[in-house]
């Protein structure tokens, strides 16, 4: 019998392995699902641990403004990284509570940080849009993004959201969260918080708007550059509507009040303040020193309160004056052409930019803006001109300083010699008449200066800077002239030398022979200093020499006195640049700042004290706790110094201009004879010499001009008793000012527009005579006393004992003064 092996039959493989397919997916998926959610409870462990602590909202203290004053305590400025004032609670409308409420969450008193309603209802309407139509986030949602988490957008925040959402209302009450909502909330053009708003919209308090102004802002949460009342007004109105019908429908307000609110006109207007372009310079000055002192920390976001010298009509004089001037001196030059020649499709798009920075009413008069021409009539002469969303004509009138301008009528840059304005040049216009409607203004064509200029005022009896612009367009350039160029002051410097003459023995009397006179320079060429004018009068006084600024002359002067003293001296007048040891510096061939040289001039104006240039006077922190402060020096009348016991040698060299001081100082630097003697000359100068455009002040003026080689640089600096004013005009890139860039041309008519506005409030008065000044007629021929009834005899000052003893014809021990 065969033995074999059995059959076992079908074997069953699932059991041998153990477990079937199912019951491994299901204990894999419960696994998993421990898993996730020991790590999501983890994750949402780790993320409760790491929120930010409500707590400190209850000590709500955002960044507020640091505020700049004037010296009449107006508000000329402002420091900040966002523009809010706080407003408490107590004084927030409470119409303008209900109107937010309505708007941006109308359950906000029911609900305790979520309103799950509103989330289901957003829900539904977003995915039946199949977008995102409506948001859920409640105020109280708004104000834990704003001020505990970053703007993100991830599920991640918005958990915390939530989360910070319901702690906040356990630990601060409904009055607190609007609080801070209101005062936090950014609500367009730079305005942080109701307040601030209410000012750059509606040019009032917030407690002052009524129900129409506060349903307009109530509308802004949502996109507040899209409803922007300045730049949409139509669109804000659609919004205001939407809001007004909330409340309605929340029973703030009846139908009735809804509809007259939409009925009320909305007048859009800033509150006044001083226009920071034309203080910019100045305000950068002193927040560059103070960012220094203070910090960052302290100047942007704690709320100082900053007092300064800066006199606000005055400074919007000297801002003005270097506009207009710079235009005068650059339109001199010619007309330039278009800046860029337009495709008849890109009009469009230049427009568009050109209309966010137009007002909603008309164009302003006066204001200079870019256009497009759009139409050319080559018969009348005239074009037609597009700004924004506007459109206006340009006559031939008044494009006359411009010369023979030829009209293209056709598109783009044609290939046409010469000056001309064809469709689609983009030039710059200001505005005579303002348009209505939109239309219908009257432009006159402008050209923006390609040269720069800089005026600085001060008081020269304290040294407080009234005044400062450092050029023609801060957006440009931040580059500060007044204190930072360095330039030739040519005849300007002039003053500085024959006040040290003064105190030389050298009186307004004394002869000098106007000659050609010749120099050894060391080099193949002898040194010939030539008069401006080319012209050689033979014997002058040395009251002619300066009225006419005779160059050759001042440099016989500075040859007598000797160089090193006239350094020292400078030195002694406030100059601290380095200054050339030669000849040259009697006709002004150092560098200095306008801020030095004026400062200079001071000493002659205060009666012969230096003072330090400052321009804060104080600095408190947002309790009013003064943090520093500048007390003004106390000058007296007279000082008892005379010529003799001044000694350049001995004086101390000047402190420079700070922001900010714990004191000013004044220091008798010269004696009060001398500084009024120079004041005397230099009225002269004003009167009958090189700066008679500034008799257009209309009272006693002292002054002097300065041109420099090929007029790269031109000055002018005077004053009356009670101010003093430097003003530089020239290019950043030395150039000549061409036609008109004199010293009295250019630099002189600033000066003269600035000063007649800038004393129009100030008593004229006369320049006050030393005790020791005593005054004789002489003969300006010889520089002798002149007889009783003699031809051409004038009165001349001089510092007591050195006024001439001899007639003419008579002989004198001292010789001829």
């Amino acid at each position: 019998m065969t033995v074999g092996r059995q059959n076992p039959g079908p074997r069953n493989i699932n059991r041998r392995r153990g477990k079937s397919p199912l019951k491994i997916v299901a204990i894999t998926s419960i696994c998993l699902a421990v898993a996730a959610l020991l790590a999501l409870g983890g994750y949402l462990f780790y993320l409760m641990a790491t929120l930010p602590k409500v707590d400190r909202l209850a000590d709500y203290k955002p960044p507020i403004v640091s505020q700049v004053f004037g010296d009449d305590g107006s508000l000329v400025g402002e420091f900040y990284l966002e523009r809010r004032t706080v407003v408490p609670v107590e004084k927030l409308p409470r119409r303008l509570v209900q109107a937010f409420v309505s708007a941006e969450d109308s359950n906000f008193y029911q609900h305790k940080g979520l309103d799950y309603v509103g989330i289901v209802r957003a829900a539904v309407k977003n995915l039946i849009s199949l977008r995102k139509k409506e948001g859920a986030s409640t105020i109280t949602q708004q104000v834990a993004k704003s001020m505990l988490l970053t703007p993100e957008k991830s599920y991640t925040r918005k958990l915390k959201e939530a989360v910070l959402a319901k702690r906040m209302e356990e630990r601060l009450s409904k009055d607190d969260i609007l609080y801070i909502y209101l005062n936090q909330i950014y609500l367009g053009a730079g305005s942080y918080g109701v307040q601030v708003a209410a000012e750059t919209y509606f040019g009032k308090n917030v407690e002052q708007l009524n129900l129409a102004e506060m349903a307009m802002l109530a509308g802004l949460p949502k996109a507040p550059n899209a409803y922007s009342p300045i730049k949409h007004l139509d669109r804000a109105r659609e919004r205001q509507a939407y809001v007004l019908e909330r409340m309605v429908k929340e029973g703030y307000v009846t139908q009735a009040e809804a509809d007259h609110a939409r009925a009320t006109p909305i007048v859009i207007q800033s509150m006044k303040k001083v226009n920071s372009e034309q203080s910019a310079y100045f305000l950068e000055h002193i927040r560059i020193a103070l960012e220094d002192r203070y910090g960052e920390e302290q100047l942007y976001k704690e709320g100082l309160r900053i007092y300064t010298t800066m006199n606000a009509e005055m400074q919007k004089a000297a801002y003005e004056a270097v506009v207009n001037g710079l235009k005068n001196v650059d339109k001199r030059q010619g007309f330039r052409g278009a800046t860029a020649y337009l495709a008849e499709a890109a009009v469009a798009a230049v427009c568009d930019k050109v209309e966010d920075g137009i007002d909603t009413v008309s164009l302003k008069q006066g204001a200079t803006y870019q256009g497009v021409v759009t139409a050319v009539d080559p018969v009348r002469g005239d074009v037609t001109v597009r700004v924004g969303d506007r459109t206006g004509t340009l006559s031939r009138k008044n494009m006359a300083w411009a010369g023979k301008v030829q009209l293209v009528n056709a598109w783009g840059k044609q290939e046409v010699k010469g000056k001309f304005l064809s469709l689609g040049s983009v030039i710059l216009v200001s505005v005579v008449t303002p348009d209505a409607d939109k239309k219908g203004a009257v432009f006159a064509l402008d050209q923006e200066p390609e040269a720069q200029a800089a005026v600085v005022a001060l008081d020269p009896l304290s040294g407080a800077v009234k005044a400062m612009v450092g050029g023609y367009d801060f957006r440009k350039s931040q580059f500060n002239r007044a204190l930072q160029a360095k330039r030739n002051p040519g005849s300007a410097f002039k003053p500085l030398i024959y006040a040290a003459a003064l105190d030389k023995g050298i009186t307004p009397a004394t002869i000098f022979d106007d000659s050609p006179v010749e120099y050894e320079s060391g080099k193949e060429k002898a040194w010939k200093p030539k008069n401006y004018d080319n012209i050689y009068r033979g014997n002058v006084t040395m009251r002619e020499a300066l009225t006419n600024s005779i160059n050759v002359v001042s440099v016989k002067i500075l040859e007598q006195i000797g160089v090193d003293y006239a350094i020292e001296y400078a030195k002694k007048l406030g100059i601290t640049s380095p200054l050339s040891a030669n000849l040259t510096l009697a006709l002004g061939s150092s560098s200095l700042t306008p801020l030095e040289l004026t400062s200079a001039y001071a000493v002659f104006a205060s009666g012969g004290y230096r003072t330090t240039p400052y321009f804060v006077t104080r600095v408190e922190d947002a309790e009013g706790r003064t943090l520093e402060e500048t007390a003004p020096p106390v000058i007296p009348r007279f000082s008892v110094m005379t010529s003799a016991e001044s000694s350049p040698l001995e004086a101390s060299p000047a402190p420079p201009a700070t922001a900010g001081d714990s004191a000013s100082t004044a220091v008798p630097v010269i004696a009060p004879e001398t500084a009024y003697i120079m004041t005397n000359l230099m009225e002269s100068v004003v009167q009958s010499g090189t700066g008679q455009r500034a008799r257009a002040v209309g009272r006693p003026v002292a002054g002097k001009t300065g041109t420099t080689n090929d007029m790269k640089d031109a000055w002018f600096v005077g004053y009356i008793p009670q101010l003093v004013a430097g003003v530089w005009v020239g290019y950043d890139q030395e150039r000549s000012l061409g036609a008109g860039g004199s010293g009295g041309q250019a630099a002189a008519p600033i000066w003269t527009e600035f000063m007649r506005r800038a004393v129009a409030g100030i008593p004229s008065r006369d320049f006050e005579t030393p005790p020791n000044v005593t005054f004789a007629t002489i003969n300006p021929r010889t520089g002798r006393l002149a007889r009783e009834g003699s031809d051409g005899a004038v009165q001349e000052c001089f510092i007591a004992g050195t006024e001439p003893t001899a007639y003419d014809g008579e002989s004198s021990e001292d010789g001829v003064p």
